[in-house]
């Protein structure tokens, strides 16, 4: 009975190993030191630069030292927008779209484009109840966050796949 347990268990490892399942480690960048133009002001910007940080990539902040950085991060656009989907049938708001828009480039010193002008653009849907407004905002609030990680993560993974520089 031991024996007929130790072999199936060893069967459901070994199946397991085959399969590919792997966590997922952080990312393993081709540059070393990176150059944001990112706003002081933006929130997933601050995300990013920590999760930038965390991997083991220096950033470089001041636009003087901008010549040791192996590549340059341009922020195209960084926007938060808020929508109105819906509405009842004496006017009042009922659903609200939320949508967080990122677009970058990734280049070199010299000019070498190594991911082109690409855009994120990650939308929620909120319905609205004006006896709840602090409840509302704080569920708005929460899901700009989320949306705001996960674009973080987008572009780390998108760092992440630039091979060489």
């Amino acid at each position: 009975m031991q024996r007929r347990l130790f072999v199936l268990t060893a069967m459901t490892t070994a199946g397991l190993s085959a399969c590919g399942f792997a966590l997922r480690k952080a990312p393993t960048f081709a540059f070393k030191s990176i150059f944001t133009g990112i706003g002081e002001g933006s929130v997933l910007g601050t995300e990013l630069q920590r999760n930038l940080e965390a991997s083991g990539v220096r950033l470089i902040r001041d636009v003087r030292q901008i010549d040791a950085a192996d590549v340059i991060l341009d922020v195209l656009v960084d926007q938060r927008e808020k929508t109105v989907v819906g509405m009842n049938a004496s006017g009042q708001v009922r659903e609200f779209q939320l949508r967080t828009r990122f677009s970058f480039r990734l280049r070199t010193l010299r000019g070498k484009i190594l991911i082109p002008p690409s855009e994120i653009l990650l939308q929620r849907d909120i319905s609205f109840n004006e006896s709840a407004v602090l409840a509302k905002e704080t569920e708005e609030q929460l899901l700009y966050r989320d949306m705001q990680s996960d674009i973080v993560q987008q572009i780390m993974r998108r760092l992440a796949a630039v091979k060489e520089l």
